[in-house]
């Protein structure tokens, strides 16, 4: 009954307050056609990432986790017309997917795609003078979030929110014997804690991804 419930207060906000997109819908139906699993961010969710993007003037995000580039379209969409957005995958099908979303979307210019493990892409990022970034998206494997978020706060510029995705996990966080992936959320909240260069707040969501939540942090 409440995820039935989440689903369709969810279906009113989108119903309501965003414009039919067939770019978007095309991302979504591709993906899918491809074989890839349907854990991209919920629709009023990317929105948030957009509306934050937007409302802060971001011209440099870092996405850590493409799969088939819904986030990717909704963040780079915000970007001015000379942004980047750089996004990291580490299975070369999924980037194959991304990087054909984001042609159609027509991003192709101010997206650039990387694949390979994350944390052997994040020091080359470093040292070719990418960063400072403006935005860190991170969704992805979440035994290492806490090293992610160590190199977000590295690569990020006074002032940047870091957003981590899935740090709920239907509740699961609060069972210190969880799997690998609470495990993972468990050391990033401790990473997070001892940082003395963020703020951060966690949040707990529903709908239709179902319960689970994010965290947001902003750079000194």
């Amino acid at each position: 009954m409440s995820q039935y419930l989440w689903s369709r207060v969810d279906r009113v906000f989108t119903d309501a307050l965003h414009t039919p997109d067939p770019i978007l819908d095309s991302v979504l139906t591709d993906s899918a056609a491809a074989g890839l699993p349907a854990i991209q961010v919920a629709a009023n969710q990317a929105k948030l990432l957009h509306l934050l993007a937007a409302s802060m003037g971001a011209r440099s995000i870092l996405e850590i986790g493409t799969l088939g580039g819904y986030s990717t379209v909704w963040l780079a969409r915000a970007l001015p017309s000379d942004g980047k957005l750089i996004t990291l995958e580490y299975e070369p099908k999924h980037a194959e997917v991304a990087r054909a979303n984001i042609a159609r979307a027509g991003l192709a210019d101010r997206v650039e795609v990387r694949v390979g493990a994350a944390l052997d892409s994040l020091p080359v990022i470093e040292s070719e003078g990418h960063a400072p970034f403006d935005l860190v998206f991170i969704d992805a494997d979440k035994e290492n979030n806490a090293a992610y978020f160590g190199w977000a706060v590295r690569l990020a510029r006074r002032g940047a929110l870091i957003i981590v995705d899935n740090v709920v996990r239907d509740g699961a966080i609060i069972d210190a014997a969880g799997d690998s992936r609470v495990q993972g959320v468990l050391r990033l909240i401790d990473h997070i804690a001892a940082e003395p260069r963020v703020t951060a707040t966690g949040l707990q969501t529903v709908g239709t991804k179902g319960y689970d939540g994010l965290i947001i942090a902003r750079v000194h």
